[in-house]
């Protein structure tokens, strides 16, 4: 009989061509690992010692409830597709003869929606108040604070991608350079950077080493450090983030759950804003597919606020509100 342990690290070995990312894989473990927790507290197994058969309809639909109860509808989702794709795996492998995973309801995810800074001027704003250095830290940095700001701002990254950047990833000509950016799913893209953005990092490397006099920093050196010199931290990350909004007073103005992916997401909407093509938008932000770009454009189009100003009505508006005027 096949553990239910066996068959999860066996899932994980066929999936290694795909060479999913670091996070991926990691976040795969988790649902893994967190489904199969609630279904040993439903068979009152231990979870080491379930079998693959004993993962049945019933057993799962019972698990998924509890791990829905700890749990976001989109964090459900996901550990559901992962769920998925194992046991579809299990019966490719001929260990079960179905997968179960249909009798198990999937919630329904929200439709995708921008969430980039709100206000015309926060950018700027809050870029402002962090090149003027003075953020309260024990140990402040404002040349790191304004470069990691502006990695969002005016290259897109995502979280992960700003943590693998290494001082090697700065590459081109003066006045030409870009970053080479590895994304998700492993997909590399090249992102160019003007000359401003080139003083920026320029920048922060002097204040690197002044800070850190005796460490040697190569190509293959993390970008990002924090105040130790070690390489940053996904937490260090969002926190410095975090702080640089209260510290320029623009907290209120980051859309809930957003934060960091507010910044990228500011990115992509003013690339939208000043017309940028769908195409372009996938390329720059390393979208897997035209879709997910494409919302970007929706959320902004220019196509969209014409056909509604084109409505017959607001000439009555104007003419209670502003006699005619």
């Amino acid at each position: 009989m096949v553990r239910l342990v066996e068959a999860e690290e066996a899932f994980f070995v066929a999936r290694r061509p795909r060479k999913d990312s670091p996070h991926t894989t990691a976040a795969y473990r988790r649902d893994v690992a967190g489904v199969r927790a609630r279904l040993a507290e439903v068979l009152g197994r231990a979870g080491e010692e379930l079998l693959l058969s004993e993962v049945t309809a019933e057993a799962l639909r019972r698990a998924f409830g509890l791990f829905a109860d700890t749990h976001a509808r989109s964090s459900v989702s996901r550990a559901w597709s992962t769920w998925n794709q194992l046991l579809t795996f299990c019966v490719v492998e001929g260990w079960i003869p179905g997968n179960p995973m249909g009798a198990v309801a999937r919630p329904r995810t929200p439709e995708h929606s921008p969430k980039p800074l709100r206000g015309e001027d926060t950018p700027e704003r809050l870029l402002e108040a962090v090149a003027s250095g003075g953020r309260r830290a024990r140990d402040p940095w404002p040349e790191r604070d304004l470069l990691v700001l502006a990695l969002g701002l005016l290259c897109g990254l995502r979280s992960s991608e700003m943590l693998a950047l290494t001082v090697g990833c700065v590459v081109g000509r003066p006045g030409e350079k870009r970053l080479h950016v590895r994304g998700k799913g492993s997909r590399d893209r090249s992102v160019p950077i003007e000359p401003a953005m080139e003083r920026v990092v320029e920048a922060y490397l002097v204040s690197r080493r002044r800070r850190f006099p005796g460490d040697r920093v190569g190509g293959s050196s993390p970008l990002l450090v924090d105040r130790s010199g070690a390489a940053m931290g996904r937490g260090a990350l969002q926190y410095l983030v975090t702080s640089c909004y209260r510290w320029a007073g623009l907290h209120d103005r980051v859309p809930a759950g957003a934060s960091l992916h507010a910044l990228r997401h500011t990115f992509a909407t003013r690339l939208a804003e000043d017309g940028a093509h769908a195409a372009e938008i996938m390329r720059l932000l390393g979208h897997a597919s035209l879709a997910s770009s494409q919302h970007y454009i929706e959320s902004t189009s220019r196509e969209r606020r014409l056909a509604a100003a084109a409505n017959r009505t607001y000439r009555k508006l104007g003419e209670v509100a502003f006699g005619g005027d």
